[in-house]
This record gives C-alpha cells, structure tokens and sequence, in this order.
C-alpha cells in the first residue's frame, strides 16, 4: 500500500497529498485512527483522506486500514483470527474470547462517566426515542430499542436506512436520536443522526473512536470499543462492548422509569404464551 501511495503522489490535489504524507510516514500507525483523526493530523478533511483513498483504487479509508494491518500484523494471529484451520479452531476460540474480555477491561477503564449520566438522562427525558445503525451494528440498536420498549419508553429502530433518514427528520425537540457505530463514520448513521439534529433532537451515539464525523455532531458521545481493525473490521468484539453498555444504560432505566415493573411484567406474560 505504502508503494501504491507513492506512485500516486503527482495526482494527488494538494489537501490528499498532505494526507499521503501522513500516511506515508506511519502507515501502521494510521490503523488506529479514525478518518477524522487522519485529516486532523494532516490538517485536511475526511472528504480529502477518503478521495485519496478512492483515488488509488481503493473503497474507502476503512479499506486502507484493513489492507495495511492485514500486511503487518503477525502471521501467527491471522491464522488464529482470520483463516483458521480446523484443528486449530479452540485456539482460535479462546484467543477470541479472551480479546473480548480484554476489550470489556478496557472500556470498562476508560469510560467517560459524564458521557452515561447525560445519555441516561437523554433518554429519560426524551418523548420519543429512535435508534440509528446498520451494518453489525443495526442488531445491537434493535435489541437495545426493544429493550428499552419493554420499560415503556417509546423506543423505535427501522432496519431500512431510508426509512431511518426520513424517520430522523420527522423527530422533534421533545427527542432522542441514539447512533451506535464502531468507526463513527458510517454514510447512512451520520445522515440521519444530521437529520434528527436539523429536526432539533438531541443526538447521542455508542462508538469505538473519540473522534469522528458522528462524535463531532453529537450532545453526548460514550466511547467504548475495540481495537478490532488491526485485523477483523468486521468482527463481533466492539459490537459486544456496545452491546454490554446498553444492557448496563438498560439496568439503570429499569430502576429510574416510572412504571418499569409493570411494563415488564406485561413483556414477560406476552413472552410466556410463546414458551412452552
């Protein structure tokens, strides 16, 4: 990839070229950092570092990073990770596992308590609530908006990014709009999380990265995720983080919602005709 840049340096517009030049000097060091971070140091923009990327023949500023960490990162851990053997799959199981507890470890160190008190009190004050995600992410925004349904609080999350988009845009002062997203950067999630904060919403979002196009809109950001780009972009780990942050932002509405008891006793009986 390193070489890839280089040959395209005289095409280059004068903002993508101080982008290369970042690249070019740590292009192991670029794996850790989000687009917004990138054109920060370059003292470009995030349009800039991903024309750069798009121009070299690439899709994207995501598929940079993955091409360079899966060049560089030990052999030994790919075969665990990416292409493992059948043989080899507990290994690959409990190296897995434990990089999960890894990733619970850290974000449970690095948590940014002002961040959950002002989501959870977003929320609570919120009239309405819609949830905004898709990829991975999208299974995590549902359970976390039919979660939050079975307290009574008027949660939604639609899987189709238009409806999402145009969904955003119907919300109102009197309502919260919550993006989850790994990398923060996501077309569809920032749309609508633009959306729901020009229909005057307050936007909240569940990230991995501190800096990012969705993080520079938010009112609250709770940073929590993995370094999974360094081999899996697409790996469960971050998702499981955002997962468990919902099901702790869960417990503490349970005990603030009025009415929470009830509302789940109700869920419960409805579940109970399903179960034998």
């Amino acid at each position: 990839m390193r070489e890839r840049v280089r040959s395209h340096l005289p095409a280059f517009s004068p903002a993508e070229r101080r982008v290369a030049d970042v690249f070019l000097a740590d292009p192991i060091g670029v794996i850790d950092l989000s687009v917004t971070q990138l054109a920060a140091r370059a003292g470009s923009s995030p349009a800039s570092v991903v024309r750069m990327c798009t121009s070299i023949g690439l899709r994207g500023f995501q598929d940079l990073k993955t091409r360079v960490a899966l060049a560089h990162v030990p052999s030994e851990h790919v075969d665990a990770l990416v292409a493992v053997e059948p043989q080899d799959a507990h290994r690959a199981t409990v190296a897995v596992l434990r990089d999960t507890a890894a990733a619970l470890e850290s974000a449970a160190a690095v948590l940014d308590p002002a961040s959950v008190n002002n989501l959870v009190e977003g929320l609570l004050a919120a009239r309405r609530i819609q949830l905004g995600a898709v990829g991975t992410s999208a299974p995590v925004a549902a359970d976390a908006a039919y979660r939050l349904t079975t307290l009574g609080l008027d949660a939604t999350f639609v899987t189709d990014v238009h409806a999402q988009h145009v969904c955003a845009r119907m919300l109102g002062p009197d309502s919260a709009f919550l993006a989850i997203s790994h990398t923060g950067s996501t077309f569809e999630t920032l749309a609508a999380a633009r959306a729901a904060k020009a229909a005057g919403a307050r936007v909240y979002v569940i990230t991995s990265f501190a800096s990012s196009p969705l993080t520079e809109i938010a009112d609250a950001a709770i940073v929590a995720g993995s370094a999974e780009t360094k081999v899996r972009v697409e790996a469960l780990t971050s998702r499981l983080v955002h997962l468990t942050v919902l099901d702790a932002i869960f417990l503490v509405l349970k005990q603030r919602v009025a009415g929470a008891e009830e509302h789940l006793q109700a869920a419960s009986d409805v579940l109970a005709e399903h179960r034998f």
